[in-house]
């Protein structure tokens, strides 16, 4: 009894003093008892300890989260939305917060929550550029909701002394949101949070200052990423964002934008991972969309449902052939494997399989 005692006050530390002997009573009875506690958390270390039903109990009075951009983002989540460049990453982010700021759903997507202020931070275009976006030859602008807040840098401020400029950064965008009350955040892009988020130490500490803005003010944020050169006939995976297996980890969900290799005014969007609910577009399940301009407002237009192997490209000989070379050429220079996978966008295992192929020619 005694050891069983021991181990169990150790789990489960009581802060107050017991109302009984506890030598004189049933591990069950010290176990109902903490149960029984209501207001004190058990706290050991690094946790938080308690029973199942207790967590599913105080989970039903918060809110169910709902769809910001159908089942690709919802409310609460950091999602990464990841695609080459001039596939048009900002081209859609514009078009979710701007309906998010109008709460009105874009065509062949679902919007369940009410009109709300959004901050577009915007470190991609100028604002000539981003007018010309949204205009008609620079005339006839597109009139937005005034919940739609968009923001830059401003070139003349001057860093102050003592603070690098990632944490000032992120400080700067913790001003904007306990200024603004928003709740929903468009980051474009994270490259210019972090000075390389291609390497895990590099994106972990931003990843994690992130999600303690997202914790601390009950944020969502949708984070726009780049991904390296990669094999355009194989389907898009996590693998395929830079800093992908760190990024991953500590976004709740995550969509990326793929060139249909048979028009190049075609783009699909697909899944690649989601807490709130089930994979609902899948590679057999993409959103086929084409970008155009009606009138004054670049944008996403849903097409069709569609299949991500019928918008992939076909491997020719000469692909392969070409692949080759670059392989041999690369790893003449001296290059490993992984560095090669690297800038040819394929895996370190294709590399070596290939290699092994030749040696034996």
């Amino acid at each position: 009894m005694s050891e069983d005692l021991g181990s169990y006050k150790k789990l489960f530390p009581i802060s107050i003093e017991p109302k009984f002997d506890l030598t004189s009573i049933g591990i069950e009875d010290i176990r109902k008892e903490v149960q029984s506690l209501n207001g004190i958390e058990n706290k050991t270390g690094f946790f938080i300890v308690k029973t199942a039903n207790q967590w599913i109990e105080e989970a039903k009075n918060r809110p169910t989260p709902k769809m910001l951009f159908s089942q690709f983002w919802y409310e609460g989540e950091i999602c990464i939305l990841f695609a080459d460049t001039n596939l048009g990453k900002s081209i859609l982010a514009v078009q979710i917060g701007n309906s998010i700021s109008r709460a009105e759903n874009i065509t062949g997507f679902n919007l369940e929550t009410p009109k709300q202020s959004i901050l577009y931070f915007d470190f991609e275009l100028s604002d000539k550029q981003f007018q010309n976006r949204y205009s008609k030859e620079y005339t006839e602008n597109y009139v937005f909701d005034d919940n739609f807040l968009r923001i830059e840098i401003n070139p003349d401020l001057d860093l102050p002394e003592n603070q690098n400029f990632d944490d000032y950064l992120i400080n700067s965008i913790e001003q904007s949101i306990t200024q603004t009350g928003s709740k929903t955040l468009i980051i474009d892009n994270i490259t210019y949070l972090k000075s390389d988020n291609e390497k895990a130490k590099e994106a972990l500490p931003l990843m994690k200052k992130l999600k303690e803005l997202k914790n601390r003010y009950s944020l969502s944020i949708l984070i726009l990423a780049h991904t390296p050169k990669r094999d355009l006939s194989k389907p898009i995976t996590r693998n395929d964002l830079q800093g992908s297996k760190m990024l991953m980890n500590f976004c709740d969900s995550s969509f990326t934008i793929g060139e249909s290799q048979q028009d190049k005014q075609i783009r699909y969007l697909k899944q690649i991972k989601q807490r709130n609910c089930e994979q609902v577009f899948d590679a057999e399940n993409i959103c086929v969309c084409q970008i155009n301009k009606e009138h004054n407002f670049l944008q996403f237009e849903f097409l069709q449902f569609g299949n991500e192997s019928e918008h992939l490209r076909q491997r020719t000989d000469k692909d392969k052939d070409n692949q080759t070379e670059d392989i041999l050429r690369l790893k003449g220079e001296g290059k490993a494997l992984r560095e090669i996978g690297k800038e040819l966008g394929i895996s370190h295992q294709t590399v070596k399989r290939i290699l092994d192929k030749q040696s034996n020619v």
